[in-house]
């Protein structure tokens, strides 16, 4: 079986894609490793869950959100696969030994918070708590579904950010995703429309996180920073600002482009990605001043 391709029911699909524009202008990479909406045949007959349960994890329609940085000149990398069939927002090996029939490798992190609440690289569960598989997986299944995809997916990734900062000197990670409008805690509160995850000030220079606040805020939009979302594995991994490599998490409420119940887009899907859209011009008219003002300080 190649790398990165999904093989179901004699069918190949790409596991993952780079959209690029016909000429890459800018230092900006986006990435979106949750809106993958293909499921596996045997991934579904192995799951206790129905089809629309399973897509409660999914980021429904983000890398259409922000499709539109690819007339911006950005690339933009989305994830086919679903993230309840392998997240790749997590370390290669948060995994779960209580799924698993045989033994999990003696470098695989089985303590992570993220594993404690069913969120590993092989999830657990979706939703409110709701268990994914019917029985235990073998361990070789999930170590497969790890090098034929995520590595390869990582990989591309990390290829992408390495040439912007060869093109450029510099590049800046977007990290998509979507979250409920409704908190799984009754104590959090109003949710805010936009979360902007910069791993507490580490992943990414202050200069282009306030860019992309300042952005969404002058729009109208209600936006918190880092709380309840600080950037996931890749914005951690990949936000090293003493390298020039910037990264930051943009969690989108779901409430303002999509019917939640439905999984349906709404109205106001086309006036949120035309304010992206918005953001994503002014971090780029602000990128280059934004370097040389680091370099300055």
């Amino acid at each position: 079986m190649q790398a990165g391709i999904f093989h179901e029911q004699g069918a190949d699909q790409p596991a993952f894609e780079v959209l690029k524009p016909p000429i890459i202008t800018v230092p900006l990479v986006f990435n979106s490793p949750h809106s993958g909406a293909i499921y596996p045949q045997s991934f579904l007959e192995a799951s206790r869950l129905d089809p629309v349960t399973l897509r409660k994890s999914e980021d429904c329609f983000v890398d259409t959100l922000f499709a539109p940085a690819l007339e911006r000149g950005a690339p933009l990398l989305r994830a086919h696969f679903p993230r309840a069939f392998l997240d790749v927002n997590r370390e290669p090996y948060e995994l779960d030994p209580r799924m698993f029939e045989g033994r999990l490798p003696s470098f695989a992190n089985s303590r992570s918070m993220r594993v404690a609440g069913g969120l590993g690289t092989i999830a657990r569960i979706v939703g409110d708590q709701q268990e994914i598989y019917a029985r235990k997986m073998p361990v070789a299944d999930a170590l497969d579904r790890i090098e034929r995809l995520y590595k390869p997916y990582h990989r591309t990734l990390r290829d992408l950010l390495r040439e912007q900062q060869r093109r450029f000197g510099i590049a800046i990670l977007i990290d998509c995703h979507s979250m409920p409008s409704v908190g799984a805690h009754r104590d959090e509160g109003q949710r805010a429309d936009i979360v902007i995850g910069d791993r507490f000030g580490t992943s990414a220079a202050p200069f282009f996180v306030e860019i992309v606040e300042n952005a969404l805020r002058a729009r109208g939009y209600r936006v918190g920073r880092n709380r309840p979302y600080a950037g996931g594995f890749i914005t951690e991994h990949y936000g090293t600002p003493s390298n020039a490599i910037h990264a930051m998490q943009i969690e989108v409420n779901r409430g303002l482009y999509m019917d939640e119940r439905a999984l349906k887009p709404h109205d106001g899907f086309a006036r949120l990605q035309a304010d992206l859209d918005g953001m994503i011009a002014d971090l780029i008219a602000a990128s280059g001043c934004g370097e040389q003002r680091l370099a300055a300080e």
